[in-house]
């Protein structure tokens, strides 16, 4: 009987120390740090790749031919900017092609900002075509057509941000939409596309383009389309046609934010890493005036330009992004083409199709 006793105390004690090592153990989880979620917009406008790519062009990183979404994803790219036409010409930057790319990105692990130019061709501050198909239209039939149009896009490639036009800073579809001549139907067509992406897809987000970043006239823009509903302001910045101080886009998208209660993102910049061509395509940037001071137009200049961009808008409270434009638009149809490019000397890639250190800016 004292033996049974005494077995029965050990397997008691022994039990009890297990059973106190593993409370130890659940009381001393080791816990992983929770990652933070990339929210800061690292983005590049590639509209002309596809056209690019048929004419057999490659492109090469570090040596090797690469993939430019490839390329940009591992540089630290997070969204890819893409424009759309409503019925181009000659097919680029129409559905089709655009509805391709779109689904290139999203397979890639970044995000599809789509620009709406709700135009045939390009539109931006100088002009804001109406798209051949409804030049015809009663303003009624013309709110409409863009309601189902904004509808189609959101069904076909179901962009995470949408820009409402490209640059409005008179407005879009140009009569009826002008801003200044005619802004009660302006308001009107920018709150039919908004309330279309909203019931269509109420996570996508919703930007309104401006181009440039003077305070009075940004203000004035803001403030006059305040009734549209969207979330994202976005700001056009060259310094050949913006200014050169960075003190004032900083200061701009503080105003801007804090104003209107929205977050900001630089939607379009660029700058040169040469002032030299690749083509016979004159140039926009090809002077040394033109220049904005301690960023000369050589690689390193081209690439701390670009880093002080993304840090001007990291350090608000209200900077939510920025996004490069033409980093693709390399002179793809040869050195001698008088209808190449305006700003192969502002891509990414040199005169050898090789990336250039500005890619490395995009890093998180």
């Amino acid at each position: 009987m004292k033996k049974h006793i005494f077995v029965f105390g050990v397997f008691a004690l022994l039990g009890m120390f297990f059973s106190c090592s593993a409370n130890d153990t659940n009381e001393t989880p080791i816990v992983e740090p929770p990652v933070a979620e990339d929210t800061f917009i690292r983005a590049a406008d590639i509209s002309f790749l596809p056209e690019i790519e048929s004419s057999g062009t490659i492109l090469y990183n570090n040596t090797k031919a690469e993939d430019m979404l490839t390329t940009l994803k591992t540089a630290g790219c997070n969204a890819v900017r893409i424009r759309l036409w409503k019925n181009p010409s000659n097919g680029h930057s129409g559905m089709t092609e655009v509805k391709a790319l779109a689904a290139r990105v999203k397979k890639a692990g970044m995000k599809v900002w789509l620009t709406v130019h709700y135009s045939d061709t390009w539109a931006d501050p100088a002009v804001q075509t109406i798209p051949a198909e409804w030049k015809n239209l009663s303003f009624t039939d013309l709110k409409t057509a863009v309601a189902t149009y904004t509808s189609t896009i959101i069904t076909e490639i179901n962009p995470d941000i949408i820009q409402i036009g490209n640059e409005i800073n008179s407005g879009l579809l140009w009569p009826q939409g002008h801003l200044i001549n005619q802004e009660v139907q302006c308001l009107a067509l920018l709150s039919a596309a908004s309330a279309t992406i909203r019931t269509k897809a109420p996570n996508t987000k919703i930007m309104i383009h401006y181009a440039g970043v003077k305070a009075s006239d940004t203000n004035w823009f803001f403030n006059k389309i305040k009734s549209v509903d969207y979330d994202y302001i976005g700001l056009s910045y060259y310094p050949i046609w913006h200014g050169k101080d960075l003190e004032v886009v900083k200061t701009t998208i503080n105003t801007l934010g804090k104003t209107y209660n929205k977050k900001v993102i630089i939607a379009e910049t660029a700058y040169p890493f040469t002032l030299g061509y690749n083509d016979w395509t004159n140039n926009i940037v090809g002077l040394d005036s033109q220049l904005v001071s301690g960023y000369p137009a050589t690689p390193d200049g081209q690439k701390s330009f670009v880093l002080a961009i993304k840090t001007v808008v990291k350090e608000s409270e209200y900077g939510l992004g920025f996004a490069y434009w033409g980093g693709e638009w390399i002179s793809f149809k040869g050195n001698q083409a008088a209808n190449g490019s305006t700003f192969e000397n502002q891509a990414f890639y040199d005169f050898n199709n090789k990336a250039l250190p500005v890619l490395q800016v995009f890093n998180k």
